[in-house]
């Protein structure tokens, strides 16, 4: 089937697709509309409402986006439509931020009507804590790769792709008697990261124990820096791989709510706010370009503020 925008089709809304896809664990229909909703902006954009010649994402100015989220309810669409319209545009601008394809964002400005960014989901303590000992109790040495693989998801924030895949981690990244691990997140930019003992430990015993046994199952030859975690043929975990993993642990945890690698990362970010973090720090932790990005955790404790507000005063 043809693409009904297959014409006009952008590297950088593709590319913005695919972190989604990868990284977020939004359903396809969502992931479809998104698309949908931004090639629809750049066939405005290329259209006789704009006044560019040649379209270019880092031309784009707040009041160019005020114009088309004018032209959006003139088009009679309804209030939940533009919301989710716009906010694709933030995410999108967003992403191209963290991408250094534009310095900053022109759309953190836009309001949608009453339908604003969900919040991300978050696991509790507990959670995070059945879900690395369901993991353990995996079988053989895979039951050590995913403890720990998880894990340091977890302790250090990182994005899927930053811990299997192509850039995924390899053993170059880990210094345990240094305490960190080196991350090169998007953009190729590279961020140490620090790592508390339990986790440190625990990588130790898995490198000694079981991703030795992983490693020997690779036939020979094969080239290219050693990764991390193998999967059970010896060769690089893929992302794919990783989701697979986090689903069978999940439901052994008995975690009913959807989780992603990026629950992990949001847990992380959320788990040290709470714990009184300086949002810079937490910035600088999670590799965010602008510290926009980063404030959305403060507006998720904000609303655990207000629900245990609501559950305690008296008169709530």
């Amino acid at each position: 089937m043809t693409h009904p925008h297959d014409g006009l089709r952008d590297q950088l809304i593709d590319a913005f697709v695919s972190h989604l896809r990868a990284e977020r664990g939004l359903s396809p229909n969502t992931i479809a509309a998104y698309r949908t909703d931004l090639a629809q902006l750049a066939l405005f954009f290329r259209g006789p409402n704009h006044g560019h010649g040649q379209h270019d994402w880092s031309r784009v100015a707040p009041r160019d986006l005020d114009r088309y989220a004018s032209w959006l309810r003139k088009q009679g669409y309804a209030p939940s439509s533009v919301a989710r319209k716009l906010a694709a545009i933030r995410s999108f601008f967003r992403f191209l931020v963290e991408e250094a394809v534009v310095e900053t964002t022109p759309a953190d400005h836009l309001r949608p009507p009453r339908a604003g960014r969900p919040l991300p989901h978050v696991l509790a303590e507990e959670e995070v804590v059945a879900l690395l000992e369901a993991a353990e109790a995996g079988p053989g040495p895979e039951g050590a790769r995913d403890r720990a693989m998880l894990e340091l998801t977890y302790a250090a924030g990182l994005r899927v792709s930053e811990v299997v895949g192509p850039q995924g981690l390899g053993l170059a990244g880990l210094s345990l008697d240094g305490g960190w691990v080196r991350v090169l997140g998007k953009g190729s930019k590279e961020r140490l990261v620090p790592l508390y003992p339990g986790i440190v430990d625990r990588l130790r015993a898995y490198l000694r124990d079981a991703r030795p046994v992983l490693a020997a199952r690779a036939k020979r030859g094969r080239g290219g820096p050693p990764a991390l975690f193998p999967n059970a043929r010896g060769r690089a975990m893929t992302r794919q791989g990783y989701w697979l993993v986090l689903k069978r642990c999940a439901a052994r945890a008995g975690i009913e709510s959807h989780v992603s690698p990026h629950t992990l990362r949001h847990s992380f970010a959320t788990h040290l706010l709470r714990g009184g973090a300086p949002l810079r720090h937490v910035q600088e932790l999670l590799g965010h370009a602008s510290i926009a990005t980063t404030q959305i955790y403060t507006h998720l404790d904000d609303t655990q503020v207000r629900k245990a507000y609501a559950g305690a005063h008296p008169r709530a």
